[in-house]
């Protein structure tokens, strides 16, 4: 036999090149020329792994200069494969694509999921995105059923054979594989196309068929594969089976049991997820067992037996006890290794990347292995604080990349009419210029947002903000927190007219009853280029060449309308990815799982080592079930796993190793893979802690390079402005945010700043209790009276006109209309059940009451309600869509409002009212619940009239009047925060609210 293996704890390609170098694994080939080398054939599972061997052979003592002809496995060598034997084999046809594979497939899963069988299938129908979402799993069905070389037959007979045992879910979907089974091969050859795995497949075979033609009695060497492709195992099988043919595995566990082996080969065991399955199973294939491998390691390393160990089966751990390695071999084994056991995963990607600078700062090469894109990235953002500027192999999806998030952006625009939102987050982005200049765009885009956005609501659309343009220019609303001329409107209309120019092959696509996926694409790239008008952004070719390939599948998959476009999107972008433009180092890389393999850099840093992250779940997908895959004669999905757990122990043979992981993915608590929690059990208690301190010299690091020795609290802000910049006027309201929080005051009246509505504002419960306010105020102001018999027709006709206001968003309008009849029935009713006792109402009354002080001050008000009693007196009301103030903040004074009032009145200070005494103070709440239309009490002290209630809060406001807005006194913010408010304050982020409170315990104790 000519099996070899190289143990995980040996560097893989440095050890190849010295057994090529020192003839192990040539046989009788001579070396006694120069060119000797070149005569000599590798082949590798990657191009990396590739370019890494030549690299081991320049370094190499012994190297003369000539390299050998170094291969990849199934590789697209098309000036080599003509001449491979049978001679007279008609060309293939090239593989078809991601892309096309997505879109034809999509047609049959759409013609399913749509007729009558599918339909059952799916709790609702599936959406655009998810179609296309399933052409890709069912992808993957016709990939491992290529690679296993199994096919519709299989499947017909799992359906004869669990048929009674399947559920009818199960059942149609067997059906369908067959018809997709049967219906694929004509689509290729429709395409001009071959299936990629078949073509693969073929191609293996072919090479190893032609074996003992291309290499004769020369030297090849198939080096680094686990043959877990059958055809791939066949080409090894032959390679292994030629005169001066040789094999070096990876890591295989020479220590093996043959009753070890043999498990390894039982189903019944589980045995997919073992890191030595594929190799079991290559063994088998070469007609071979660990016996008969040879060991091209020249020395023994304990972590390798410990490795092999604490992966072993599952029926085996039984036997860890007496497996377990003594303490002093347990410490050699695992010296060198170091656990980052994280907190999140910010923690985590900070401590591998001071870890990889360490590592570089003494010189050292650092490979980071990582299956978590966005680990992967939070590492190079961190690298980059230190100017270590790392190239992640695998780049970033194109769905995220500047290119992606431009062309979501402008087709969220499209799709969703032109919102406010949706248009300035467009026009904030850097690569939108409309053929202007950037500063041009941004002084445009600050016009719009200022003057017609911000607290207006113009119709939807293009057309409604030219609408609003055009009267904001004839009369600027009192919202509108910037005034446009007429030369502004000519610049802004021009710039809308460009935008939707711009974005026209979008709205145009989008206003048919049914798109397809060519024509989106073609659309959105249109309007890319027409946005970004030659601005460079990061993906820019990646977007284009993803264009241009949609572009090729005119007319292809199914047609579906223009809804749920953004997950449409994303859908149709999986699998390009945008590369890094960065010059690569030599000394770093970030790697996915397969870049990775035969990789042996001087620190080896295993990021994301997370349950179903690595390894990753294993999902069957939506196609069949695991049993149904048994059954088929395919593999589980654990196989994935096994492969994952074979990538685990390879890179744990490196000398130094740093494994990572967080206890919080995202937002959700995590667990160590189980490959990590298996180390730590074999390992024992001990071990696994001292691991883990070793870990915490990078998890201190990361934790202290953004830390301070001491913690100074934020002061709470005292401004303490000029007197004479202080209001001398204040609304009622107001009064109480002078009690409660002063700063504010000073926020409004001394800084004149005023919060901005928020950018596409929907109408809220508080616009609606607006609206509800102003339509009972017309009632009573317009002196309808609510005995009358047509008083509901009239209330009902002035609340329409009131919500007249939300044509733009008619069913949100509607909605509230209806709910305000009932409001209105009830409103009625109250007011005919006081009738008796009110001799006239008032309603929206202002007022201004000036006060006698050191200084002239003047109290505005404007009351919802004042009725003029039969008894003389009067009764306020303020009616509330919220909740009343609590019983002990009017008891306690803090709740001036009503009070107020009434001394306004009282004193003559609201006109059309005759002076008089305040017998009630009420509440009345707005709703639709028990407790609407249910006055509520102003309740003042025990034994204290509501008149005398009334002087109290006068006097008291002309202390707080006084001393703050009088004198030279700092203006707090927060003074007397409102019990339990969970909202935050106008000015609360001017004021650093979030600072000095959580020094205090919380906003709620502050």
């Amino acid at each position: 036999m000519t099996i070899f293996s190289i143990a995980p704890h040996t560097p893989f390609l440095p050890a190849l090149a010295a057994a090529v170098m020192d003839g192990r694994l040539l046989g009788t080939w001579p070396r006694d020329n120069v060119f000797w080398l070149s005569d000599v054939t590798i082949i590798l599972p990657t191009q990396r792994a590739r370019q890494a061997l030549a690299d081991a052979f320049s370094r190499h003592p012994q190297f003369t200069g000539l390299l050998p002809d170094i291969r990849t496995f199934g590789s697209d060598e098309g000036d080599e494969e003509p001449f491979l034997p049978p001679f007279d084999a008609p060309p293939t046809p090239p593989p078809a694509t991601a892309l096309q594979r997505r879109l034809v497939l999509s047609r049959l899963v759409a013609a399913w999921a749509h007729s009558p069988a599918g339909g059952q299938a799916f709790s609702s129908p599936p959406t655009a995105a998810e179609i296309f979402s399933m052409a890709d799993s069912l992808a993957h069905v016709f990939d491992d059923l290529a690679i296993e070389e199994r096919g519709a037959a299989e499947l017909r007979a799992l359906g004869g054979e669990l048929g009674p045992e399947l559920g009818a879910y199960w059942q149609q979907t067997l059906t369908f594989l067959d018809i997709a089974l049967s219906a694929w091969p004509a689509m290729l050859e429709e395409l001009g196309r071959a299936d990629p795995a078949l073509l693969r497949g073929a191609r293996l075979d072919r090479q190893a068929d032609a074996a003992a033609h291309v290499y004769g009695t020369r030297p090849v060497i198939a080096a680094g594969s686990t043959g877990s492709i059958p055809a791939t195992a066949r080409l090894l099988r032959a390679i292994e089976r030629l005169p001066r043919g040789a094999l070096v595995l990876p890591g295989l566990d020479l220590a093996m049991s043959p009753e070890t082996h043999a498990r390894l080969l039982d189903p019944s065991q589980s045995p997919h997820g073992h890191p030595q399955y594929h190799l079991a199973k290559l063994l088998r294939t070469l007609g071979a067992g660990p016996a008969d491998v040879i060991e091209l390691a020249r020395d023994h390393h304990p972590r390798t037996t410990l490795l092999h160990r604490a992966l072993a089966l599952t029926s085996e751990t039984a036997l860890w006890a007496e497996h377990r390695l003594d303490p002093l071999e347990t410490h050699a084994a695992l010296a060198g290794v170091s656990v980052i056991a994280a907190r999140h995963e910010d923690e985590e990607g900070r401590a591998i990347a001071l870890a990889a600078r360490d590592a570089l700062a003494r010189g050292r090469s650092v490979g980071i292995i990582t299956p978590d894109r966005n680990l992967a990235r939070r590492i190079a953002a961190e690298l980059a604080r230190f100017d270590v500027y790392v190239d992640d192999a695998a780049g970033a999806p194109l769905f995220q990349s500047t290119a992606g998030r431009l062309a979501r952006q402008i087709l969220t625009l499209a799709a969703h009419g032109c919102g406010a939102v949706d248009l300035v987050a467009l026009l904030r982005n850097r690569a939108s210029l409309f053929g202007r200049s950037r500063a041009e765009v941004s002084r445009l885009a600050d016009d719009i947002e200022l003057a017609l956005l911000r607290g207006q609501r113009p119709a939807l659309g293009l057309d409604g903000l030219r609408e609003a343009l055009k009267a904001h220019v004839a009369a600027p609303p009192k919202h509108a927190l910037r005034r446009l001329t007429e030369k502004h409107e000519a610049a802004i209309g021009a710039f809308l007219d460009d935008i939707a120019l711009a974005i026209s092959p979008l709205t145009q696509l989008l206003a048919m009853p049914l798109i397809r996926a060519a024509d989106l694409a073609a659309a959105l790239a249109q309007a890319v280029h027409n946005v970004a008008d030659g601005a460079p952004y990061r993906g820019r070719d990646e977007l284009k060449d993803w264009a241009t390939q949609m572009a090729g599948l005119s007319g292809e998959g199914h047609a579906f309308p223009p809804k749920g476009l953004d997950s449409v999107l994303a859908a149709l972008m999986n699998g390009f990815q945008v590369r890094n433009r960065l010059d690569r180092r030599s000394d770093i890389a970030i790697w996915g799982q397969i870049e990775a393999r035969l990789m042996s850099p001087d620190l080896m840093v295993l990021g994301a080592l997370n349950e179903d992250i690595w390894p990753e779940t294993a999902d069957p997908g939506p196609w069949l079930g695991r049993g149904m895959r048994l059954a088929a004669g395919l593999e589980p999905p654990e196989r994935l796993q096994g492969l994952a757990a074979h990538d685990f122990a390879q890179a744990m043979g490196n000398r130094d190793v740093i494994i990572a992981y967080a206890d919080r993915v995202g937002t959700s608590p995590a667990l160590p893979s189980r490959l990590v929690q298996r180390l730590d059990a074999f390992a024992g208690e001990d071990s696994a802690k001292a691991l883990r301190d070793r870990g915490q010299t990078w998890l201190s690091a990361a934790r202290a390079i953004d830390a301070v020795e001491t913690v100074q609290p934020a002061a709470r802000p005292l401004p303490n402005p000029p007197v004479h910049l202080r209001p001398r006027k204040l609304s009622v309201t107001e009064v109480e945010t002078l009690m409660r929080s002063p700063y504010d005051l000073y926020a409004r009246h001394v800084l004149k700043l005023r919060p901005f509505d928020p950018l596409g504002d929907v109408p809220d419960a508080r616009e609606r209790g607006t609206i509800i306010h102003d339509a009972f105020a017309r009632f009573v102001i317009e002196n309808h009276d609510p005995e009358a018999p047509d008083a509901y027709e009239k209330l009902m006709a002035i609340a329409a006109d009131a919500f007249s206001g939300l044509d733009a968003i008619g069913e949100r309008r509607d909605i509230w209309l209806r709910r305000f009849s009932t409001a209105a029935l009830q409103f009625l009713a109250f007011e005919r059940d006081r009738n008796p006792r009110v001799v006239k109402r008032h309603a929206e009354l202002r007022g201004e009451m000036p006060l006698k002080l050191s200084e002239d001050f003047l109290i505005t008000g404007q009351a919802d309600r004042i009725d003029e009693m039969t008894d003389g007196t009067v009764e306020i009301l303020d009616f509330k869509t919220g909740s009343p103030p609590t019983a002990a903040s009017m008891k306690a004074f803090e709740a001036p409002q009503l009070l107020l009032e009434a001394l306004m009145v009282q004193a003559g200070a609201m006109v059309g009212v005759t002076p008089a005494p305040a017998s009630a103070l009420t509440y009345v709440k707005i709703g639709l619940g028990p407790e609407a239309f249910q006055p509520f009490g102003f309740a003042a002290g025990e034994g204290m009239p509501l008149m005398a209630a009334a002087d109290e809060i006068g006097r008291r406001l002309q202390s707080h009047i006084d001393y703050f807005l009088f004198h030279d006194a700092p203006m707090p913010a927060r003074l007397l925060p409102l019990a339990g408010q969970r909202f935050a304050g106008a000015y609360d982020h001017l004021a650093r609210v979030a600072e000095w409170t959580s020094v205090d315990g919380g906003e709620d104790d502050a």
